[in-house]
């Protein structure tokens, strides 16, 4: 039987590589480290980098891949394949482990433990680039200026608690752009849940108070922010100022509803994140669980890449990192296990925050019954996804004998059009594999072709087919010279599955031929008879149509990932639509800006009533000039 060890890895090339090769390469860096904290990255023969790692002191930390004694099966493998390494030294070893984190998830190396799913959490903003700061829901790039609060774990919650939030201190909802036009307040203050500074029933000086009473009960500071409420209200009371007293009944009440119950809610946990991993059958779930304000903000489960060689430890070490890399930290975070360098983890990510963090693994109490219940989460969700993954690998299995694939697709991606009559078109695709829907990776198509005719469904799928595909060759291009497609975690999909028939599958087939990707499998779906579900053909590219048994499973599964499809085109659609119909032409003139829109609207009444005015008219406006009326006139003429 031949040794592990010697056993020689072949690349793409041809060309056969030994562990030797790989750790001869490595010890000729080794020469020139020094011994410094840092980063390392091993790269192989197409440039990929395989690994990324941190260390203390660079070179023994790299020298231990040229022992190739005691090495596991999986190290074994990434030294065979290096071919190169590039390194990166800092001042620290906490700035290392940082700057670890972000290039993992940077390059994604095929070697590390990878955080697979991390789409963007929502978060309650309250803005401070206006002398009213609005309350509002944010999800993405932190770029706009203001004060964040999260992360939750869903949208419901966020929507949920700033109602609650917006009950008991008043904060603005509304735009800059609503807020500049209003001359009158809006229905949210005749129901108590704005203070109305848009129309100066409150002065900004007030207004500012209660922006600074949200900010300190969202940064944890609640239980001051109810007895200051509760303080104030005993004194309205005592001064036989009923209604006063009554306002802030009202607004204590408000708090007591966002901090009930809602399944875990410890009453020694004021703010705190909570980590917990298990590990069965080749994969694990980090389950998170976040805490805010002493209330349950939800949780999350991840279920990270790993290798089979992978303990708890290092899953969650690896995890921890990555999940920090984008987003801000609790003051407190509770695990379900030691970590090797939990000291390290802590100094860095206190850096990074700017305040004081705690790593702990807490043994007894109320804090360890939590950490407890937020593993068997962990355990649960893992179980219900490798169930989740066994019946979905057979649905693949299926798909690959019934349509004749040469592999089981991993990627599968749906296309569908939605419009009426043409107008708002838009292009959606869905993406499914092992893991179910994967809807962090949907993606939505504006139509933007002005040359198409209305309802040109062919036209709208070329111009969707173009743009996907011309952007995944720039981003992710092809390395093998036959242009065979194969998703190895970069994007690119296995199997194409078009909502529509022969003609739709023509289209689609000609505009990849016309990028060079004629190897693509694409399937075109045709509605059945008076658009029966279980009566569908299927056309393949050189093939005749055909269709399949009405119990089929494999039948059921595309009709699901068709619905799907078509449920997410509608959804985007009907977006595009109602931002069309309640969109303001003032908003489009250059040069008008919320003051001078706000002006406008509060002489005419309408936009529609801006529109029909003369240039006499237009220059009667406070603050408008002859200049900006002829501007306006115009816009309205060409229009």
């Amino acid at each position: 039987m031949n040794d592990k060890k010697n056993d020689a890895l072949e690349n793409e090339e041809g060309i056969k590589r030994t562990l030797k090769d790989g750790a001869a390469i490595i010890a000729d860096f080794v020469k020139r480290l020094p011994n410094q904290p840092g980063v390392y990255r091993m790269i192989d023969i197409q440039g990929d980098v395989l690994y990324v790692g941190k260390a203390r002191s660079l070179k023994k930390r790299v020298s231990n891949y040229t022992k190739t004694n005691g090495l596991s099966a999986r190290i074994i493998r990434m030294v065979q394949a290096t071919v190169t390494m590039e390194f990166v030294t800092t001042n620290t070893e906490t700035e290392a482990l940082l700057l670890e984190a972000n290039l993992i998830k940077r390059f994604r190396p095929r070697f590390n433990v990878l955080l697979r799913d991390d789409k963007s959490f929502p978060y309650i903003l309250i803005t401070d680039d206006h002398e009213a700061p609005q309350i509002t829901k944010h999800r993405g790039a932190r770029q706009r200026k203001g004060r964040y609060f999260g992360p939750f774990a869903a949208a419901w919650a966020v929507d949920k608690t700033i109602n609650a939030l917006q009950k008991a201190f008043l904060l603005r909802s509304c735009t800059d752009n609503v807020y500049e036009s209003r001359s009158r307040p809006c229905l949210l203050y005749q129901i108590k849940r704005c203070s109305g500074p848009c129309t100066g029933e409150i002065n900004i000086e007030d207004y500012g108070a209660l922006v600074r009473e949200a900010e300190a009960f969202l940064s944890g500071k609640s239980s001051h922010v109810k007895k200051q409420l509760a303080r104030q209200m005993e004194q309205s009371s005592n001064a036989l100022d009923f209604e006063q007293a009554a306002i802030y009944r009202d607004r204590l009440s408000s708090l007591s509803m966002i901090q009930s119950h809602q399944g875990i809610n410890p009453q020694t946990i004021e703010e705190a994140d909570v980590f917990a991993v298990h590990q069965e059958g080749g994969q694990a779930c980090v389950q998170v669980f976040f805490f805010r304000t002493g209330q349950n903000w939800g949780n999350r489960a991840y279920f990270p890449r790993i290798d089979k060689s992978d303990t708890p430890t290092t899953i969650l070490s690896a995890f921890l990192a990555q999940f920090y890399d984008n987003k801000p930290c609790a003051s407190l975070i509770l695990l379900s296990q030691k970590l090797n360098e939990q000291a390290l983890l802590q100094e860095a990510l206190s850096e990074k925050s700017g305040h004081k963090v705690s790593v702990l693994i807490p043994q007894r109490g109320e804090k360890r019954d939590v950490v407890n219940d937020v593993t068997d989460n962990a355990r649960k969700a893992l179980e219900r996804k490798l169930a989740e993954s066994s019946s979905q690998m057979k649905l693949l299995e299926g798909i690959k004998e019934t349509f004749g694939l040469e592999e089981v697709p991993d990627r599968i991606e749906v296309y569908d059009n939605s419009h009426i009559m043409g107008t708002n078109a838009v292009g959606a695709m869905i993406v499914a594999g092992r893991d179910g829907f994967l809807k962090g990776q949907y993606r939505k198509f504006n139509i933007k072709d002005e040359t198409l005719e209305p309802g040109d469904d062919y036209g709208m799928m070329r111009e969707v087919m173009r743009r996907r595909f011309t952007r995944l060759m720039k981003e992710q291009p092809l390395k093998n010279d036959n242009n065979t497609i194969k998703d190895d975690g970069t994007g690119w999909p296995d199997l194409l599955l078009i909502d529509g028939g022969k003609g739709q599958l023509k289209a689609v087939t000609e505009t990849l031929a016309e990028l060079g990707l004629e190897n693509l499998p694409t399937i075109g779906i045709a509605k059945g008879i008076e658009r029966d579900a279980g009566r569908e053909k299927f056309f393949m590219p050189g093939n005749e149509s055909f269709m399949l048994p009405e119990r089929d499973p494999v039948l059921y599964f595309i009709q699901r990932l068709r619905d799907e499809a078509h449920r997410f085109a509608i959804g985007a659609h009907r977006t595009r639509r109602k931002k069309e119909m309640v969109k303001n032409p003032l908003d489009e003139i250059d040069g008008i800006g919320p003051s001078r829109k706000r002006a406008l609207l509060q002489h005419f009444g309408t936009a529609k009533a801006v529109s029909r005015a003369g240039m006499e008219d237009l220059i009667k406006v406070e603050g408008i000039s002859n200049h900006v009326a002829r501007i306006v006139y115009d816009f309205f003429q060409d229009k």
